[in-house]
């Protein structure tokens, strides 16, 4: 090569990810979280379903049995931590919203996003097992100490407990969906060294 060829610059490096572009996706997941926490909660709340089933002792005779939510303490957990669930979404919802249209965001944003987002992910996902494991010994039983399963005799209010429990599960991945993206958006903003 000679001095008097010149060297081409080198492209200039790609520019880094908007940040503009993952407060989109944020406002859109936390939609998603308010959407799959009202319907858990709706859907548990109609849950309610009335049988006629076989009581008494020597004789028995038919009579009106009816199951709903309120008959168990884990159910209205789950609907008392789907509720916050909602009402949190509702909240970050505007906050990220008027997010979008700031120039520039102070990372402490970001982290404190990070971290409500995983205090309330750990109040869905508990509330969420809470309710399944109930779900699952109406759906089984415990023949181990006489209790035996209802799901054949309360179908309907079974799958109603199954679907709200489903979208609690949906909203529990939203939720770590919006962690990651939060700590992936303090990533961004972080010195490279």
């Amino acid at each position: 090569m000679s001095t008097s060829e010149k060297r081409e610059p080198a492209p200039p490096p790609p520019p880094p990810p908007s940040l503009a572009n993952c407060l989109g996706g944020d406002v859109v997941l936390r939609f998603l979280l308010l959407a799959t926490s009202i319907i858990a909660v709706v859907v548990m709340a109609t849950s309610k379903q009335t049988q006629v089933v076989l009581a008494g002792g020597i004789i028995p005779f038919p009579e009106y049995a009816s199951v709903k939510f309120t008959d168990s303490p884990a159910f209205i957990y789950f609907i008392v931590g789907l509720s916050v669930a909602g009402f949190y979404a509702i909240i970050t919802i505007l906050a990220s919203s008027c997010l979008v249209f700031r120039r520039f965001i102070p990372a402490n944003v970001f982290l404190s996003l990070a971290a409500l987002d995983a205090i309330i992910l750990g109040v869905v996902a508990s509330a969420t097992g809470t309710a399944g494991g109930v779900a699952y010994i109406g759906w089984k039983g415990n023949y181990y100490i006489g209790w035996g399963p209802v799901c054949y005799i309360y179908g309907k209010f079974c799958r109603y407990i199954a679907a709200s429990l489903s979208m609690a599960l949906f909203a529990s991945v939203i939720l770590v969906i919006l962690i990651v993206l939060n700590t992936s958006s303090l990533y961004l903003r972080a010195p490279k060294f």
